[in-house]
């Protein structure tokens, strides 16, 4: 009985070491106290897509030379432009030389050569475009800003050229052991020999000389709430504030950071100060960490283009244009959206803009409009006021509030000017009736235009300059 009393006695002394330790080195709620900030963000529900960089380059456009001064546009996300654009990808592009734009007659190549060029827009840095192509030994273009590639077989043999454009208007790289044959270059243009014809008009800008087939969508919309922003954005939601502003706009803060909800709660404008370390800022190193800051705060809704800013004072800021089908989606002046907006310095995001709506992806009703093209485009572009700023000129679709979330989405011609900025043009036809040959709008007949259609055409064409958010 002693010897059972000793090993009873014994059992609670060790039970009560361990409860002793226990209570020491787990207290409840220690835990929360050495956790990191990160670990007190509570983002709930994912919200939103990830995205890659090499989905976000791609051509703003494609022109099809189809030899004989004819010539075509091809534009993302259609069957055609995919099919060439994927083909191009799985190819190599090696042996790069720097060349002068200029020992090339480009207007010769232009119309009398078979061949593709791959449009830029604004351009894309060499470096991020060799995410999207295969480029092998491009060191030479590495620190470049690319606006074009020309591929095209040469009219007297089955030669085939393939050109790089530095966005410096002087210099091109060519490669010399690019993979594609003659065979190929055939086949991308064979792609356009049955779409609208279009003509250059002067500065790299080609318009249609018939009617464009464009899509006016009702789309609804999902709502990201400020709350659900609120808790994906700040480390800590439970000491930030809310203060509301003349305007009706609520601004949410934590003494350090801000994040603004405008337009009845459709877009929010996000601010970090960062404190500046007098370094010259990288643009690759910023577009990938503005590629994984929206992967984490908001995520991708549908297809996004990266747009190149060309100017120095511009260096830090970082730009996504939104897409619907083939076309860019532009807003108008009193409506955001179509864009996600980043400031970075040395990779870390100060400035951050984007819209709460996520479209969904079957729209509601359908309607086919029909571009303008031929005379009636061609007068109206040349009647611009700021004709002389305009750098291109592509379908969008014009985006403006419908009923309850719903959003409507309009074919229109857009011109983008020097700084950046996206303006109206021209707008779809408004009956949905395609334009036939000789009609305002359609491809001219070969007799001329009668003296009636004439004067509609000069009507028409004073519509244009309608300010759209860029």
């Amino acid at each position: 009985m002693e010897k059972l009393k000793t090993g009873l006695l014994a059992a609670l002394v060790i039970l009560s070491l361990v409860q002793s330790y226990l209570l020491a080195y787990s207290m409840p709620g220690l835990g929360a106290t050495i956790s990191s900030a990160q670990d007190l963000i509570n983002p709930g529900e994912p919200i939103g897509q990830e995205e890659k960089v090499e989905n976000v380059i791609f051509p703003e456009d494609m022109v099809l030379h189809l030899g004989k001064g004819k010539h075509t546009v091809l534009y993302p996300a259609t069957n055609f432009y995919n099919l060439i654009y994927g083909k191009i990808q799985s190819r190599e592009f090696k042996g790069f030389q720097r060349n002068s734009l200029s020992i090339v007659d480009w207007n010769a190549v232009r119309n009398n050569d078979l061949g593709v060029e791959l449009r830029f827009g604004q351009g894309v840095p060499a470096e991020l475009l060799s995410k999207a192509l295969k480029l092998e030994g491009a060191q030479l273009m590495q620190d470049d800003v690319i606006s074009r590639i020309w591929i095209f077989k040469n009219s007297d043999h089955d030669e085939v050229r393939t050109y790089f454009f530095s966005n410096d208007g002087i210099t091109i790289y060519e490669s010399v052991r690019a993979d594609l044959t003659a065979q190929d270059v055939q086949m991308y243009v064979g792609y356009g020999e049955f779409q609208v014809q279009y003509q250059l008009v002067g500065d790299d800008i080609y318009l249609p000389l018939g009617p464009v087939e464009g899509l006016q969508s009702t789309v609804g919309y999902a709502l990201y709430s400020p709350d659900q922003m609120q808790h994906n954005l700040f480390f800590d939601p439970g000491v930030t504030r809310t203060i509301s502003d003349r305007s009706g706009s609520q601004i949410y803060t934590d003494g350090k950071r801000g994040l603004q909800i405008e337009q009845n709660g459709k877009w929010m404008s996000y601010t970090d100060p960062v404190a500046g370390q007098g370094l010259k800022d990288n643009e690759i190193e910023n577009v990938y960490a503005a590629i994984s800051f929206i992967n984490q705060h908001g995520g991708w809704d549908g297809l996004h283009r990266f747009i190149h800013f060309d100017t120095l004072e511009d260096s830090q800021m970082v730009r996504f244009q939104q897409y619907y089908g083939s076309y860019p989606l532009v807003s108008i002046q009193s409506f955001m959206f179509g864009q996600m907006k980043l400031r970075l310095q040395q990779g870390v995001v100060s400035e951050y803009e984007r819209s709460l709506l996520t479209l969904q992806n079957r729209a509601e009703s359908k309607e086919i409009l029909w571009l303008p093209g031929g005379d009636l485009l061609k007068k109206t572009f040349n009647n611009y006021a700021r004709r002389s700023e305009v750098t291109a000129v592509y379908p969008a679709l014009l985006v403006a509030p419908a009923d309850k979330n719903r959003l409507k989405l309009k074919p229109i011609w857009a011109v983008r000017l020097r700084d950046g900025s996206q303006e109206m043009l021209l707008e779809a036809m408004p009956n949905g009736m395609k334009p036939q040959a000789g009609d305002p709008g359609g491809a001219a007949i070969a007799s001329g235009t009668s003296n009636s259609v004439t004067k509609s055409v000069n009507d028409a064409a004073k519509v244009s300059g309608t300010k759209v958010k860029s």
